[in-house]
């Protein structure tokens, strides 16, 4: 997802909360105060979520072994051995 998708989304739903927040409040103050509370709760929800797709990527590209046409085995975690695995997908092999 590009940052410009991901920024606009996140205003809308920033918008859509402060509107709400001020119809049930009727305080501005206060509206501002909860969606600077909820913006950040979303930065921090949004890191957490990259490093834990960073994690899990790490770990699975040291463990997983990808078995070539001839029979040797390499790491997934090289790009080239991964792209060479996608389905309906042949690539001249680089030495």
């Amino acid at each position: 997802m590009s940052f410009v998708l991901f920024f606009r989304g996140m205003l809308a739903a920033l918008l859509i909360f402060a509107v709400t927040i001020y119809m049930l409040t009727g305080s501005f103050w206060s509206t501002v105060l909860q969606t600077v509370a909820c913006a950040v709760l979303l930065q921090v929800g949004y890191f957490i979520g990259v490093l834990f797709l960073v994690w899990r990527a790490k770990k699975r590209a040291g463990t997983t072994l990808v078995q070539d046409e001839d029979g040797s085995r390499e790491s997934a975690g090289s790009i080239v051995g991964a792209t060479r695995k996608l389905p309906g997908r042949t690539f001249p092999h680089r030495p």
